[in-house]
């Protein structure tokens, strides 16, 4: 028994596996914040164009010149 219980304690897999999901939690959450700040940043850009767009007028040649 004694003999398992120093074996567990010097078991580094779960330790290594927590790193993993701690870090991997990290990088999806930065991907959520990136994500939300791309999409903002474009939706206002294609207001932005709409209006301009929209407001504009275009020439057009008379007599097919």
């Amino acid at each position: 028994m004694i003999k398992f219980i120093k074996n567990f304690r010097k078991d580094e897999n779960g330790a290594v596996t927590v790193d993993w999901v701690v870090l991997t939690a990290a990088v999806v959450a930065l991907a959520g914040v990136a994500y939300q700040g791309i999409n903002s940043g474009t939706g206002a850009l294609s207001t932005d164009v709409n209006n301009a767009l929209t407001n504009s007028t275009v020439a057009t040649a008379v007599g097919g010149e």
